[in-house]
């Protein structure tokens, strides 16, 4: 019954421009990273003394337009999340975290669901993107203020060919029309919220990103250009060129 009053509160219309404003983050953390090898997941390890994760997270940390951070990770790991991360590297926006699911989707549709308050924008970013920037943040939280979904890439620079089961060419496609996506990723609240739930409803399991979902809603999604020090850990080299970037900035 109260979580039905919540959204019959009526807001004043200051309040309701404040609240369109607010950008809450959720990281998805939860992976097994298993491409990394050894026994920790790849968002704990040691990146130029601290863990990946910390590194991204001080980031949103600094950011001003970030108003909150709902943080999912591994169930096993929350406890340790809390202790050796946030409470450690004193991270006081992280409002929540949150057990994540099987898959990168489910984590974030858990994530999306656990906001309970109200917020305008909700920024998803990868846990394991750890160079990404304040400066860089505010600027792709502002453009969402303009355009109803954004997200974050870089046009192809080499040849992209599409090819079928057999990896034989089916074509070569416009280089000028490609784009290779990341994250961060900005999105009305209600509109990801709906494009979650309704992928988890009818079986939408395919999602390599969360703007796919909201392509699917017929909502138009503005690509603006990212970073090429952007990158995902996801294998070891990937540590050692983040580790090699970061000694750089």
């Amino acid at each position: 019954m109260l979580k039905c009053l919540r959204f019959l509160k009526v807001h004043t219309p200051r309040e309701w421009l404040q609240n369109m404003m607010k950008t809450v983050a959720v990281i998805p953390a939860a992976g097994s990273g298993i491409r990394m090898g050894g026994e920790r997941s790849k968002q704990f390890l040691d990146l130029n003394g601290r863990p990946v994760l910390a590194v991204t997270l001080s980031h949103f940390q600094k950011c001003a337009r970030i108003d909150a951070i709902i943080l999912v990770v591994p169930p096993k790991d929350i406890d340790y999340c809390r202790i050796e991360i946030i409470e450690r590297y004193t991270f006081n926006k992280v409002e929540k975290i949150v057990p994540g699911g099987k898959t990168r989707q489910d984590s974030v549709r858990l994530g999306i669901e656990s906001i309970d308050e109200d917020y305008g924008l909700v920024l998803i970013h990868d846990g394991v993107r750890p160079l990404i920037d304040a400066r860089f943040l505010q600027r792709v939280i502002d453009t969402a203020k303009i355009h109803q979904a954004v997200i974050t890439g870089l046009s192809a620079r080499e040849t992209v060919k599409e090819v079928n089961n057999d990896f034989e060419v089916v074509k070569t496609c416009d280089r000028d029309r490609v784009w290779m996506i990341q994250t961060p990723q900005v999105f009305r609240y209600k509109d990801i919220l709906k494009a979650h739930q309704k992928a988890y409803k009818e079986g939408w399991d395919e999602a390599t990103d969360d703007s796919f979902l909201i392509e699917r809603l017929g909502i138009p999604v503005k690509v603006i250009e990212g970073s090429e020090t952007n990158i995902k850990v996801t294998t070891p080299y990937d540590l050692k060129l983040a580790g090699f970037i970061l000694d750089q900035t």
